[in-house]
């Protein structure tokens, strides 16, 4: 486990660093939960429940996986227009 040293600037603040940010995948804008624990704390990236539904999407589709919407319409007994 590697330590990195954060200081709390005067407004209570913290700035995560660049190599972190980036491989947690953390942008300006993104929403993190914070859990305070008995040793300290706990931060968790906010994940948007679209975004990964179209990420298993895509995969599914590289996949070979999924099937036309005609197909899947007529499997399922849906009239389309």
């Amino acid at each position: 486990m590697n330590t990195t040293t954060l200081k709390v600037d005067a407004k209570g603040r913290i700035m995560l660093p660049l190599a972190i940010r980036k491989s947690l995948r953390i942008n300006a804008g993104d929403v993190l939960f914070l859990e305070k624990e008995e040793t300290g704390i706990h931060l968790a990236k906010a994940e948007n429940p679209f975004d990964i539904l179209i990420e298993d999407a895509v995969e599914q589709h590289k996949a070979g996986k999924t099937i036309e919407l005609r197909a899947f319409a007529k499997k399922n007994g849906i009239k389309l227009k």
